[in-house]
């Protein structure tokens, strides 16, 4: 396994003071030992799943409270829908003290656009308007 300084290294665009990766910069570092943290709400993240090695769901409602849950000793990628609220819960977690982190930005929708694998429950298909699929399903 890379040395945890080695893992972000060369890879994204820094922003605002956070890194943003591409999906395929995410999947390479998966592979090397990274773990994303899925922080779509439940009702979001059943659908479709990043297929990787290591994933830790954790909704962004209940980060706070799940902090001790999530490893140090790895670094972690965060993801969610679009990109949008991993960037917010990626600001959190530096608040926190959380130092070898990643956003991944366009989340699902730009991992799955970039042909990278993906689990699919296709009893929890949401429909909507737009490629992230937004809304529940009515059952």
């Amino acid at each position: 396994m890379l040395s945890m300084r080695k893992f972000f290294e060369d890879k994204g665009m820094v922003s605002s003071g956070i890194l943003n990766l591409s999906p395929t910069e995410t999947l390479e570092i998966c592979k090397k030992g990274g773990v994303i943290v899925d922080v779509r709400e439940d009702y979001l993240n059943r659908y479709k799943m990043f297929d990787v090695e290591e994933i830790i769901f954790c909704p962004q409602s209940i980060l706070a409270e799940n902090l001790h849950e999530l490893p140090s000793d790895k670094p972690l990628i965060i993801a969610d829908s679009t990109g949008i609220n991993s960037k917010k819960a990626m600001l959190f977690l530096k608040e926190k003290g959380f130092e070898n982190i990643a956003n991944m930005a366009g989340g699902i929708v730009e991992w799955e656009r970039d042909g990278l694998p993906i689990k699919e429950d296709k009893t929890e298909r949401l429909t909507g308007s737009c490629a992230c699929m937004l809304r529940r399903r009515d059952r």
